[in-house]
């Protein structure tokens, strides 16, 4: 027996940037054609999101751009629910976990947790950056993977190769803060026994879930395998859920118990703005509670927040969790940092009326089991061949024949020459609730949208074929009745599309149903199948191309786009005009050794060196105060340029230049020898 109801859940998007094309084929285009689909079966759905606005990434991007974190969330919050609002994905909400119903909600799940003895206090010793005097939280801490090398992973996960991590595993750990070493330092923390619930797990998922997808209950495999630890369930920041304890100053709620509580607040909120009970929707055993994620993750939805929900004891569990992998780009991994990647807001705005383009393309390379990739060339090519060449096509002619011969009026027919069983002479496809219909609902209803889309399009293709075999342009003059008997059974066809097609390309669909004339038919999945949904006489609208084509320079445009990304990827300025070699001889390099250093009066940005450079000792000044205090840099060695004409500056005849080097940020490191040198020795 069917659900009564389903809870649909796609992953917050993490307010600190815009929404890309991954995300969409990861989490968000997934959940909308499996509520699309329900929908048109008249199930009760709730679509839940919103943006997860907390945490450690956004405090530290505010640090970054010198604003704070409210900034950040309001920007990208509404940026990100306009463009998924423009783009057709369906939630029934849009929330907020900044929203003080989700502060509340969040707040009285800790407080019933640790009420019913779920959570211990642990006191450990954890990372601390001195310079900004602040315990740092896992995304404020990076070093090396200890399991793939990867020397940019972050605390708590690394992104190259996805393994869940802890600070204390990273090698050479580094504060993001301040880019120096942290020291470890004791604080106390509420955890999570997760151990208590490994037994649990086994059964819940190993056992009773081996219908899961094979990456998921891979992951969760080995997971389990690995065994499970106790996880905070609290951070020392100051951006966050308030831990609601008189002795929790400084501490709010781990993001991963915060935000997919998110989901909760979230359907209050909604159930709130429609008048209705949203218990039901979380509490009621009737109810299919669905996450739709991409597989960086699989572990917070299919351990850790199953593991809450269970403590808790008043909640369903997701009855799936079908996460897809990666969609990467071009042959690169998208990255938000270096900018490669097609950014929904910009897309919108570049390819105004094609968001189904869009939809189709991903849907068609969804990374379903394994990571797929998006090419601004296979857009053209399936936009310009399926869409326009088979869909498109299709369509246009049964309509504009269907006006050109008979004024838009479906024509009767006689089923006894065309009928044969369950399926039509010369149309290759099977008719009934048995048909491609079911097919296309089986592969639905297993997360495989490749597939289905394809079933889809397979529709779309057997009636180009049949159409062209029938050629009733040839036969109008001879026969009429026949040619109206076949464009009866085509007009047929493109109103099952009408509805098929619904959950994968809701704007093509939504164009299409004025033109046949049933809108209210057209929404109504039980329909699908059949060859009796536009009764004889219904007069159909005017017809208009459904797509059109995208031509070369459109596409070269993206590509060029693309190429200036890698161009302004480098942070760092552009190589100065070539010297010849002779030029560069002229530089007498040496090392020396700072042997004193002070301020420069009246000059905040300035320091006052004496350097050791073997040979006599000089004097330098430099702009760096802002950098260094002058008593961390005495017997630092350093490499200067000997032989630079001296400048005065602030009354100090400076007799050089010391060498440095400067990252993206501007931060400033001495070049210096990699071990004890002469002072005076040359640099060739």
């Amino acid at each position: 027996m069917a659900p009564k109801r389903y809870t649909i859940t796609s992953a917050l998007p993490y307010a600190n940037g815009p929404i890309h094309i991954g995300q969409l084929a990861g989490a968000y285009i997934p959940a909308d054609i499996y509520v699309r689909y329900l929908r048109l079966q008249g199930a009760d759905v709730a679509f839940i999101c919103g943006s997860d606005e907390h945490g450690a990434a956004i405090s530290l991007k505010a640090i970054r751009e010198k604003t704070t974190p409210q900034a950040i969330i309001d920007t990208y919050h509404t940026l990100n629910k306009q463009s998924f609002a423009a783009f057709g994905i369906d939630f029934d909400i849009f929330h907020r976990t900044s929203e003080p119903l989700h502060h509340e909600t969040a707040q009285s799940f800790f407080t019933t947790l640790l009420e019913k003895g779920e959570l211990i206090t642990e006191t450990s010793a954890q990372y601390f950056d001195e310079e900004y005097q602040q315990f740092l939280a896992d995304r404020y801490i990076m070093g090396t993977c200890p399991k793939c090398g990867n020397e940019n992973a972050y605390g708590d996960q690394c992104e190259k190769c996805g393994s869940s991590l802890s600070p204390k595993e990273l090698i050479q750990p580094r504060s993001t803060l301040s880019d120096k070493t942290p020291v470890l330092k004791e604080t106390t923390h509420w955890y999570l026994p997760m151990q208590h619930y490994e037994q649990w797990l086994r059964e819940w998922i190993l056992e009773g879930h081996t219908e899961w997808k094979k990456n998921v209950y891979g992951q969760v495999k080995s997971w389990l395998e690995q065994g499970l630890q106790p996880r905070a369930m609290t951070r020392d920041l100051d951006w966050g859920v308030k831990v609601p304890l008189p002795d929790a100053e400084g501490k709010v709620l781990y993001v991963w118990l915060d935000a997919p509580i998110g989901y909760i607040s979230a359907t209050k909120a909604w159930a709130e703005e429609k008048g209705i009970d949203w218990k039901p929707y979380w509490q009621d055993g009737e109810t299919r509670l669905i996450h739709f994620i991409g597989k960086d993750n699989i572990v917070f939805h299919c351990i850790i927040f199953p593991i809450i929900l269970k403590a808790h004891g008043d909640y369903i569990l997701p009855d799936n969790v079908p996460a897809n992998e990666f969609m990467n780009m071009e042959g690169d991994k998208i990255s938000t940092s270096r900018n490669w990647a097609v950014w929904l807001h910009e897309y919108l705005e570049e390819f105004p009326g094609k968001e189904d383009v869009l939809r189709y393309v991903l849907t068609a390379n969804m990374p379903e089991t394994k990571d797929s990739e998006f090419t601004w060339k296979d857009y053209q090519d399936r936009n310009n061949n399926e869409l326009v060449g088979v869909l498109g096509n299709f369509v246009n002619r049964v309509l504009v024949l269907q006006q050109k011969y008979f004024d838009g009026a479906i024509q009767p027919i006689d089923w006894s020459r065309w009928k044969d069983g369950n399926q039509v002479k010369g149309l290759e496809l099977v008719w009934g609730d048995e048909g491609f219909k079911k097919g296309i609902s089986q592969s639905l209803e297993q997360f495989r949208y490749r597939e289905a889309l394809n079933q889809v399009m397979n529709v779309a293709r057997a009636g180009n074929k049949f159409l062209t075999d029938q050629e009733p342009w040839k036969k109008i003059k001879d026969d009429p009745t026949a040619v109206g008997e076949v464009l009866h059974i085509c007009v047929q066809v493109v109103a099952n599309l009408a509805i098929i097609m619904e959950p994968f390309l809701p704007f093509t669909a939504k164009k299409l149903r004025p033109m046949l004339a049933q809108p209210e038919t057209l929404t109504d999945w039980s329909k699908a199948g059949h060859l009796d949904i536009l009764p004889v006489g219904t007069v159909l609208g005017t017809p208009s191309l459904l797509f059109e084509k995208v031509d070369d320079e459109t596409i070269q445009a993206q590509m060029d786009k693309l190429e200036a990304t890698k161009q302004t990827d480098n942070p760092f300025p552009a190589v100065k005009e070539t010297i010849q070699y002779d030029d560069f001889a002229k530089l007498d390099l040496r090392v020396g050794t700072i042997v004193a250093a002070d301020k420069v009066k009246k000059a905040d940005r300035l320091l006052h060196f004496k350097v050791d450079m073997g040979f006599e000792v000089r004097d330098i000044v430099s702009g760096v105060a802002e950098h260094f205090s002058p008593e961390e840099l005495l017997d630092k060695q350093v490499v200067v340029v000997a032989n630079l004409a001296p400048r005065k500056l602030k009354g100090i005849e400076s007799k050089g230049m010391i060498l440095m080097a400067e990252d993206a940020d501007g931060k400033l490191s001495f070049l210096q020898p990699d071990k004890a040198w002469p002072n005076g020795a040359t640099i060739s």
